[in-house]
């Protein structure tokens, strides 16, 4: 019994301490991609283009490191990136990562500052992230047309691009269902596509996952590369073989989507 009692008030200062984390770490981020989206607007208009994107990509990168190092120093989240600084002196590739949650594109963007990449169209329009987005080149999702013209002059002029192929946040174990605009993408811009797979022992944003509920902490993210594929010749055939890899490759990660997610390797309608 002295050991539960002696336990308890250990409990609550753990639980107000994750509760301070969860906000700190919220209003750092807004306040980062707040300020640099007031900047940004100014440089847009007055920077020429061949200036302003490297620029928003660098300051970018550079405010998602901060957000990233604070949340390791004060204990919250631990971070092993360091397979992506390997990619950082790279030519032109397409980065594809799986995409378990919403922190995925900051842990990638914070390493590489060439990274261009699609975003869904009303992040760019949102007040925090949209005049950063925009000078630093980032690509609108919702003109498919449009999106893959840019997509391939970003490749093309020397640039890294981050796609996630399942598209959106993962709600089917172990990996969404892989889209053809990578394999089209690449094809086009004849550039390889470098896999990434992002692991991670909680289900903090996670698709569902409440913005301000609080998670337990501390929140290990890894990164580890797979591997990398030629430009592919046929689209449809690619995007299954790539498909194919990351659920072999994702098979054994922790699973924290809801018991009714679908999976796998639930039967297929007839």
């Amino acid at each position: 019994m002295n050991a539960r009692r002696d336990s308890q008030p250990e409990r609550w200062l753990h639980g107000l301490y994750e509760t301070f984390a969860l906000w700190f770490g919220l209003l750092l981020l807004g306040s980062i991609t707040l300020t640099w989206s007031a900047l940004s607007v100014p440089l847009y208009y007055l920077l020429p283009r061949r200036w302003a994107e490297p620029l928003g990509r660098w300051a970018i990168t550079l405010g998602f490191r901060l957000y990233l190092g604070a949340l390791s120093l004060i204990g919250a989240c631990r971070f092993d990136l360091r397979a992506l600084d390997t990619l950082r002196a790279e030519d032109a590739m397409i980065v594809a990562p799986n995409h378990p949650c919403l922190l995925d594109a900051v842990m990638v963007i914070s390493r590489l500052p060439s990274m261009s990449c699609i975003m869904k169209a009303d992040l760019v329009d949102n007040v925090f992230l949209g005049a950063g987005a925009r000078m630093a080149g980032y690509i609108r999702n919702d003109a498919q047309l449009s999106m893959i013209k840019q997509s391939v002059a970003v490749l093309k002029n020397g640039n890294h691009l981050l796609i996630f192929p399942e598209a959106t946040r993962t709600t089917r174990w172990p990996v969404n269902a892989c889209k053809g605009t990578t394999a089209l993408i690449a094809g086009r811009a004849r550039v390889p596509i470098q896999t990434v797979f992002i692991e991670t022992d909680s289900p903090y944003l996670i698709k569902g996952w409440p913005l301000f509920k609080r998670p337990a902490m501390p929140i290990t993210y890894r990164v580890r590369l797979g591997r990398r594929f030629d430009p592919p010749e046929k689209a449809g055939a690619f995007t299954a073989e790539l498909e194919r890899y990351f659920i072999d490759e994702l098979r054994d990660a922790p699973r924290f989507l809801p018991p009714d997610a679908p999976s796998v390797n639930d039967p297929k309608p007839d």
